[in-house]
């Protein structure tokens, strides 16, 4: 059976920022049958359309081939100002463009994100889940996973160090799996 392919795009530049932690987390429990690519866009140029008109660079050229190669995409956003970071929305738009070569488009996709905060990324969640949708994205309705992320509940090594947590998050990455398994036409394996 082929395994699933899922890219995973952290919305932070930070080696250990919370959502790339909590990246880490979910794909040490998901199922066996997953492979994840982590997909840089810290290197990308601000989006600029006379740029693009000019040629593509090479950086968005990596980008749309590492998200192309994917069956379905795992967003980590942080919140910015009630909003996605800036970083993650030039990828988005840079991945975008031609409008009829989207990288994007058909693509299944599950959203979360972590904060020190006790709505998580609430407000930086629902502006991404608009943003997806008008791109063709087919986004996870449910679980919505906004996570409070105190210092020590995931370990640097991607442990959940709370067994309430690593359980809402297994179910987070085996409702993914049936998602994206669904939409990939690959068969989901029983955990």
């Amino acid at each position: 059976m082929a395994r699933l392919q899922i890219a995973v795009i952290v919305g932070s530049a930070r080696q250990a920022s919370l959502n790339r932690l909590l990246a880490l987390a979910l794909t040490r429990l998901a199922k066996p049958d997953v492979e994840f690519e982590w997909v840089t866009i810290r290197d990308l140029p601000i989006f600029d359309q006379e740029v693009l008109d000019a040629g593509t660079p090479p950086q968005v050229e990596r980008l749309k081939a590492e998200i192309g190669r994917a069956d379905a995409l795992l967003f980590v956003t942080p919140e910015h100002n009630r909003s996605i970071s800036a970083m993650l929305k030039n990828a988005i738009d840079w991945a975008s463009r031609p409008r009829d070569t989207s990288a994007w488009a058909g693509k299944p996709a599950a959203i979360t994100g972590a904060s020190y905060g006790r709505i998580g990324t609430a407000a930086a969640q629902q502006h991404l889940r608009a943003i997806l949708g008008c791109l063709d994205v087919a986004v996870m309705g449910l679980p919505e996973a906004f996570i409070h992320l105190p210092p020590g509940l995931i370990t640097p090594e991607g442990d959940v160090t709370n067994e309430e947590t690593r359980l809402f998050l297994q179910q987070f990455m085996d409702q993914f799996d049936r998602w994206a398994s669904r939409f990939a036409g690959k068969a989901s394996v029983a955990a």
